[in-house]
């Protein structure tokens, strides 16, 4: 996948910015996301998550938890259909806050 972009063979396809929601938030939206580019035929999608920041926030918050959470989600039930593969991202796409998607071919005949 990283030699077919470098040499210009695939291209991301479309992006989401989950960095700022709250889990229950990014997780609904990156599903939606993922259905919605999976219809369109999209092959390849940036997920960015945001890196975090190390330590703690003083509040009880935890920081980098979507960076965490996003490759554990797109292992369940409801993505794995959705979902071929997944890897960070180069560094001109957010590097260790992002990933590429590689999203299966729809099932739907239309």
């Amino acid at each position: 996948m990283r030699t077919q972009l470098r040499r210009g063979r695939q291209g991301v396809e479309a992006v989401i910015d989950l960095h700022g929601l709250r889990q229950d938030e990014a997780h609904s939206a990156l599903r939606g996301f993922l259905r919605l580019q999976q219809q369109r035929g999209a092959k390849l999608v940036l997920v960015v998550t945001g890196k975090g920041i190390a330590g703690d926030t003083g509040y009880g918050e935890e920081r980098g938890i979507l960076r965490r959470n996003v490759p554990h989600w797109l292992r369940l039930p409801d993505l794995r259909p959705l979902v071929l593969g997944f890897d960070e991202a180069e560094q001109r796409h957010g590097g260790a806050g992002a990933l590429y998607i590689r999203l299966r071919r729809s099932r739907e005949t239309g």
